[in-house]
């Protein structure tokens, strides 16, 4: 990865390769811990609550495991933030892996539903914090425009790998679960009741995996440096208290509203639609065909194994996406017409992605979960690039932490309920409740993409390539 413009310097240096592997890893498994839930869901609740799907308790518990979750992670998301600003990058980003690795590890050893809700909310606060500590440490080590345009865009295109990782984890977990050692909990250890009943089961083994960002950073941690800006006014005794206030300060406001609502779309479309597609699977012609005459078993791992092949080819979507959108954040001046390079197309595709291609053909789908992947992922990475250059040193991680977390985690995943939700209403149209989930996930597709792209008319233009001090 070598810079170019003026000022540019050359070849990133061995520290600057290690800062970008830990910050890679991290946006990584931010995605694989996040994307387990839509690959687990249906078997957990079955063999932990014993509830269909369909129903409205199945519903319910979707909605939860979803929404109670993005919740605690936006509430603490920010609490984050403003520590991030008043701690420092490196540490902040350094104990929340730590915590989002270890909860998802405990989770699958969950014996009640409780439980597995209590350590999702663990996950995703940690998860939460990872981003924006992260985004904002790489933004301020890397201070040469072009090259931080660069690092940026590129460290987080490995959150889509995240996305494949954890879709092979969750493949290898179905087909490997009965050769695994069986996974057991001690009373002693038990504070939640219940009972694992299922020791081999794979969705266990999948949360379980969520462990592995931990080993390399417990050895990498002594020699990443903190951030120089960050420090140096810090050392001066410059560096100003951050204030939630000062986010809605008349020369603040309007950014982090505008940015706030485009965010939680970005999100929308991501939880209220394409995270329902390991629901939707089960539903098309073509596994129905694999699974008639076999036993339940047998069905549900031929499920999970088309769900995780559908999200195989999501995630590859999404990667490509961001990649693209890591190529044209040097390219394109306006940062309006970059973000509008992946709205615009999205608004018409998806609802034709979910409302038809999800409901009548395998072959379909894989092609549109590509695209459903490309236009939706890449905004996320957007907002890794933008944001840093809107806020200044002692409001960054506060500022990036409202938008991602109060607009991304807690109002956009919020959409993966109102989707289910809506989704077993009498009045929405389909014969099996797969169908109806496509339908309504089509509509709340359009509804978020058609919001993000008006909205983007008033978010503000950076006024210099150099980041606000």
């Amino acid at each position: 990865m070598n810079s170019s413009g003026p000022g540019s310097t050359s070849s990133l240096t061995p520290t600057q390769w290690l800062i970008c592997t830990i910050a890679a890893i991290g946006f990584a498994f931010d995605i694989y811990e996040l994307l387990m839930l839509p690959l687990i869901i249906r078997p957990a609740l079955l063999e932990l609550v014993g509830v269909a799907p369909g129903t409205p308790e199945f519903a319910m518990w979707v909605g939860r495991l979803f929404y109670i979750p993005a919740f605690a992670g936006g509430i603490f998301g920010l609490l984050g933030g403003y520590l991030t600003d008043r701690l420092g990058r490196r540490r902040v980003l350094t104990w929340s892996i730590l915590v989002y690795a270890f909860s998802a590890f405990a989770a699958g050893f969950s014996t009640s539903i409780e439980m597995l809700l209590f350590f999702r909310c663990t996950t995703f606060i940690g998860v939460c914090v990872e981003f924006v500590a992260a985004v904002a440490w790489l933004a301020e080590l890397f201070t040469e425009p072009r090259q931080r345009e660069k690092v940026l865009g590129y460290t987080q295109a490995f959150s889509s790998v995240g996305g494949l990782l954890v879709a092979f984890a969750n493949g290898l977990a179905v087909a490997y679960a009965a050769k695994l050692p069986a996974i057991g909990l001690p009373d002693w250890l038990n504070f939640f009741g219940g009972a694992i009943k299922d020791s081999h089961a794979a969705w266990r083994y999948t949360l379980m995996s969520g462990l592995i960002p931990a080993i390399p950073l417990i050895v990498i941690r002594p020699f990443l440096p903190e951030s120089p800006a960050w420090q140096k006014k810090r050392q001066e005794g410059t560096l100003r208290r951050p204030s939630l206030g000062e986010l809605f300060s008349p020369a603040l406001a309007r950014t982090t509203l505008v940015t706030t609502l485009i965010f939680a779309c970005s999100y929308g479309a991501a939880f209220g639609a394409i995270q329902q597609i390991p629901q939707i699977v089960p539903g098309l012609p073509e596994v129905k065909q694999q699974v008639a005459g076999k036993p339940v078993p047998e069905q549900k791992k031929i499920e999970q194994a088309v769900a995780s092949n559908v999200t195989k080819v999501q995630e590859i979507g999404g990667l490509v996406g961001r990649f693209a959108l890591a190529v044209l954040a040097v390219r394109i001046v306006s940062r309006r017409s970059l973000l509008r390079v992946f709205q615009a197309p999205g608004l018409i595709l998806m609802p034709i992605i979910f409302g038809y291609a999800a409901v009548t053909s395998l072959n379909l789908l894989y092609v549109g979960i590509f695209l459903a992947g490309f236009f939706t992922v890449a905004q996320f990475s957007f907002w890794g690039n933008y944001l840093p250059r809107v806020y200044p040193v002692h409001l960054r991680g506060t500022g990036e932490s409202f938008a991602a977390n109060i607009g991304g985690r807690m109002l956009g995943t919020s959409f993966a309920w109102v989707t289910s939700t809506i989704a077993v209403q009498s009045f929405v149209p389909g014969g099996t409740p797969q169908a109806k989930l496509a339908y309504t996930a089509a509509g709340v597709a359009f509804l978020v993409y058609a919001v993000g792209l008006i909205a983007s008319r008033w978010l503000p233009e950076p006024k210099q390539e150099e980041l606000p001090e």
